[in-house]
């Protein structure tokens, strides 16, 4: 599926706390086709596509104004998937076990299952996060693979959108689906390299630090 002026994107309702299996079939299928979708997450909405596919990514790059070095964040169902596209040793996976699902992005060492365009040049590490949303954790589920994401803020914004009907209005011709999971906030993910070994914040956002410092 390729960005056409003539899109427009497809919005579905879907409960927050109960989502309907019907919807999230629905819109896991847009994913497969190619298509860029609007979901909400634990920290705020995003934008996400289906992990091996390079023409979505590189909408969601215009979209946003990106270029080549910002790093994307595959948002993945369980710590078992987190595995699949990770190293991840002991003393990392005791804290992701404690921290996910949540809103945290986690920094590790990728394996040979994470494309290449996704990796940081030099280090070869990779955000990985699990987030505690329902409307999203049924997508992975369904899914059965990450998707790559990015929050939702546009160019020149320092917050990201939070409001599904202004989302939508405003990228109508832009993405596939806009989903509206109800308010989700707009307080950014806490980020933590753990790819040597000792947690270190890079960023300080939403959810508790405590189980990083040291």
């Amino acid at each position: 599926m390729t960005q056409d002026t003539a899109l427009v994107s497809q919005f579905f309702q879907i409960h927050p706390d109960n989502p309907q299996a019907r919807l999230i079939r629905q819109a896991v299928d847009i994913v497969r086709g190619g298509g860029v979708v609007v979901y909400p997450t634990d920290s705020a909405y995003a934008l996400g596509c289906h992990i091996g596919d390079k023409r979505a990514l590189e909408r969601i790059r215009r979209i946003r104004k990106l270029d080549a070095r910002h790093n994307f964040t595959l948002v993945c169902r369980d710590l078992s998937e987190i595995a699949t596209y990770a190293r991840v040793d002991n003393t990392a996976y005791r804290l992701l076990r404690h921290c996910t699902p949540g809103p945290y992005t986690f920094i590790l060492r990728a394996t040979s299952e994470v494309p290449r365009r996704l990796l940081h040049p030099k280090r070869k590490t990779v955000g990985l996060r699990v987030p505690d949303n329902r409307v999203a954790a049924a997508l992975l589920q369904d899914l059965g693979a990450p998707l790559m994401s990015v929050t939702l803020i546009m160019p020149g914004d320092e917050l990201p959108l939070i409001d599904p009907y202004d989302i939508r209005q405003t990228l109508e011709h832009d993405v596939d689906l806009v989903i509206d999971g109800g308010y989700c906030g707009m307080e950014a993910t806490t980020v933590v390299d753990v790819a040597d070994g000792v947690p270190l914040i890079l960023r300080a956002g939403k959810g508790d630090l405590a189980p990083f410092e040291q």
